[in-house]
């Protein structure tokens, strides 16, 4: 486990025990919660991604104003449902979100999981043509974006205005984000996909697909097949690969009347998901040592470089601060990680 990151729904609602109450609340408690974490040391502040729900939906703000206030955690999504984008709109933001961040942007992108509206994209403007699905749209827009990011000229010139008559790139460019996107891949043939577009793998707690065997062999299964096929594509580069868990330790009495009754949850689940079979990975809750071993034991884990850890955003910055230090000093070093202790920048979150 080289690096640790956590991420966030970002979920809000007025219910009983909930610190996030409103949209406010929840877009200030990340930024605060991405300080703390790098104070920590924990290497990463992810955010998902939904529309027409109370969670995180326009992630450049967010993104930029934690790049603000720190200076050396990675600020990023898991993921961005590209049906919604504008690409060459998205390439502006990125690019200026990671120029203000000094490079340390990771972008998490992919054709996305069910919303609670129903052909939620079309109400954005994004239509697909006839003989194409929604999904196609997501990797149009990814290409788009990507190429746009790489310095690609997307628009002609006005010969009136710029005296030349060439296609212009998008403004600003950030060198190197190009290099920072990654597909949030459910199967094994998007993982190959994935490896063949240069793009970076993440995959989550979640694969669209079961053939039988445990979550961790069958995602681990897709990270061998991303890595061969990275190698068949003759990439130059050493590519980067995420999986997501849900990690609650418990060392307080807090942590147990929060998460006791989990304990017992040691096993997969298959489900159905956009009328497909889908099997989802366990979360793995108990005391440090035993999730030590049990992480130990996972395939997936064992083969990533990046784990990012769920949190429970609406308990609160100050609990999650507390789960991911107890994460970071007593479960992640056992499994090889180890914290990142430049300093920060000194700056507060913002009030």
């Amino acid at each position: 486990m080289k690096r640790i990151g956590f991420l966030s729904f970002g979920h809000w609602q007025p219910v009983p025990g909930s610190e996030t109450r409103t949209a406010r609340d929840a877009l200030l408690q990340t930024v605060e919660l991405a300080v703390a974490a790098e104070e920590i040391g924990i290497d990463g502040a992810y955010l998902r991604v939904h529309h027409f729900a109370p969670q995180l939906a326009s992630p450049f703000p967010l993104l930029a104003a934690m790049a603000a206030c720190t200076s050396r955690i990675e600020v990023g999504t898991g993921v961005i449902d590209m049906r919604y984008e504008n690409p060459l709109y998205m390439a502006e933001e990125a690019a200026v979100t990671d120029l203000l961040s000094g490079g340390r942007l990771q972008l998490g992108v992919s054709r996305g999981s069910p919303e609670t509206a129903l052909r939620g994209s079309e109400a954005f403007g994004y239509v697909p043509a006839d003989g194409r699905t929604d999904a196609d749209d997501a990797r149009t827009h990814t290409a788009l974006f990507r190429a746009a990011i790489d310095g690609a000229g997307v628009a002609m010139a006005n010969p009136q205005v710029t005296g030349t008559s060439g296609a212009l790139a998008i403004q600003p460019q950030s060198p190197g984000l190009v290099d920072r996107i990654w597909w949030g891949s459910g199967t094994r043939q998007t993982a190959r996909w994935t490896a063949e577009q240069g793009m970076n793998l993440m995959s989550s707690t979640l694969l669209t697909e079961d053939t039988g065997v445990p979550f961790d062999e069958l995602q681990a299964e897709q990270i061998a097949i991303y890595r061969a096929a990275w190698a068949e594509a003759g990439w130059q580069r050493e590519p980067r690969v995420s999986v997501s868990r849900s990690v609650l330790p418990i060392v307080t009495d807090l942590d147990r009347r929060y998460f006791g009754a989990r304990s017992a949850e040691n096993s997969d689940q298959v489900g159905y998901l956009d009328g497909g079979v889908a099997r989802f990975g366990k979360s793995y809750v108990g005391e440090p040592d035993a999730i030590v071993e049990a992480l130990g034991q996972d395939a997936a884990v064992r083969e990533a470089d990046t784990v990012l850890l769920t949190v429970p955003n609406q308990l609160g910055v100050d609990y999650n601060t507390h789960l991911l230090e107890t994460i970071a000093r007593h479960v992640a070093p056992a499994l090889g990680w180890r914290p990142n202790h430049e300093p920060t920048s000194g700056q507060r979150p913002l009030t």
